[in-house]
């Protein structure tokens, strides 16, 4: 069993040192790749022994390849903007579709005397009483009952600023 596991340990670090090699291997072709690429599409400009007038023709050159790889750019990011949003709308379509689904759940039937004792061993010995632990609640047979009295025979008493004098007085 001893052998079986070191064989298998060295094979597993052979296997992440060739992964390694090779992923350093990866990295170099595409810094390589990418240099080419960049290397032909812009080439070295040669600059020296140009006039003037041949410096600003090269600007202005440079300057139309500046706005069209922009123009491609932005035409890039909008696609990718687009397809980002259909990919979101196709997955919430995706899990609204798939729903969720909510395991069937076992009935158990418990008396509080069983819940005490899964809380704790000494429940078991002596048995509460629920309904001794709860307050006790007065009725208020007296409630303050408000005179009813005709509401037209105020209204002129209360119209205009010293009405709602009184009113602000005897909230108070």
């Amino acid at each position: 069993y001893d052998k079986k596991k070191m064989h298998l340990t060295i094979l597993q670090s052979k296997l992440l040192k060739k992964a390694a090699s090779l992923l350093v291997a990866e990295c170099e072709e595409k810094k390589q790749e990418k240099e080419r690429v960049i290397n032909e599409s812009n080439p070295p400009l040669k600059l020296s022994g140009l006039s003037a007038q041949e410096l600003q023709d090269l600007c202005r050159e440079l300057h139309q390849k500046i706005d069209v790889a922009d123009e491609a750019r932005y035409d890039m990011e909008i696609k990718v903007g687009r397809n980002e949003k259909e990919i979101q709308t196709l997955s919430q379509k995706i899990t609204e579709l798939k729903g969720t689904k909510r395991p069937n759940l076992k009935r158990v039937k418990k008396t509080t005397e069983d819940m005490l004792g899964a809380c704790t061993d000494t429940s078991k010995l002596r048995k509460s009483d629920f309904k001794a632990n709860l307050k006790t609640v007065k009725k208020e047979d007296e409630k303050v009952k408000e005179e009813v009295t005709d509401w037209r025979k105020n209204v002129e008493a209360m119209s205009g600023m010293e009405g709602r004098k009184k009113l602000f007085n005897a909230g108070q």
